[in-house]
């Protein structure tokens, strides 16, 4: 069988998307492979005019019932979830009669993490009979890879920064709060939780600002990892041109992400951030150890 045809048997990809620019990445990266490609957009995430160059069915959060009946037609069976989304309130979601008929599943669901609230999801799409990938499984190619991204390397004392900030990722990664956090001379400065990546930069920056940082700009990496028991299909942590100028503002060294394990969005752009900001980002392998 030729990989063409192997990819007609396979059938169409369902890509539920939120926001941000990687969805459509994706999208392209699978249509250019020569799989059809259909979105399902999330109503109030997803960019309508991004969708719009492909097949799509609008859907609110919970329903369920309506991607399944949607998908099935179009011949879906596997799955990827890919894009940003705020994590809605359970009385915020647009529950269909499928969804409640399983809402005992997604109250429980709702008890916990992110990393809890997606594997309980998961499940209730692979009760409706579909097998679910990581966006990383269809589009390789937006992975970080191994090494320094641009010109600049980190610095020995950079590289202390880096190995307590994967150490500290794998020490809370249990408690299911964030993936990443900033270093300073081995002195941990923010750890993400709700905020999201970019807003705990914007934090750090203002407690510069406000006198509370001792190290001097230019010192300290922001140091993102998925969780050790992450399920790897859904929200892998992520990185693209605005996490490089947030690092910049913070007065930041760099970036230092698992290589194999982080999503990029627009490289060419993140790169040039990099050089121009003069701070390194650099993919580490399964995140050093002391």
């Amino acid at each position: 069988m030729s990989a063409a045809e192997a990819v007609r048997q396979e059938g169409p990809l369902a890509m539920i998307c939120g926001g941000g620019s990687l969805p459509l990445a994706v999208a392209d990266s699978v249509a250019a492979r020569g799989r059809p490609v259909v979105l399902f957009p999330l109503r109030g995430a997803a960019d309508p005019q991004a969708v719009a160059r492909y097949p799509h069915h609008w859907v609110y959060v919970g329903q369920l019932g309506k991607f399944t009946r949607l998908a099935r037609a179009a011949g879906c069976r596997e799955v990827v979830f890919i894009g940003s989304l705020v994590r809605p309130g359970l009385w915020q979601l647009r529950l269909d009669w499928t969804a409640l008929m399983a809402l005992p599943r997604v109250m429980a669901a709702y008890r916990g993490g992110d990393d809890h609230l997606l594997t309980g999801v998961a499940r209730l799409f692979e009760h409706q009979g579909f097998r679910l990938l990581g966006a990383h499984q269809v589009a390789p190619e937006i992975l970080v890879p191994a090494g320094a991204l641009g010109r600049v390397q980190p610095t020995a004392r950079a590289q202390d920064d880096i190995r307590l900030g994967f150490d500290y990722l794998r020490a809370a990664g249990p408690f299911d709060i964030g993936q990443a956090v900033v270093v300073a001379d081995k002195h941990v400065l923010a750890v993400e939780a709700a905020e999201g990546t970019d807003a705990m930069l914007t934090r750090v920056a203002q407690l510069r600002e406000a006198g509370r940082i001792g190290t001097p700009r230019g010192a300290g990496v922001l140091v993102k990892a998925p969780k050790p028991t992450q399920d790897r299909r859904f929200d892998l942590p992520s990185i693209g041109p605005k996490t490089v100028e947030g690092a910049a503002r913070a007065g930041l060294a760099g970036v230092a992400v698992a290589a194999g394990e982080t999503v990029i969005a627009e490289a060419g752009a993140l790169v040039a951030a990099a050089d121009r900001a003069n701070i390194f980002v650099i993919g580490v392998p399964a995140g050093p150890s002391k």
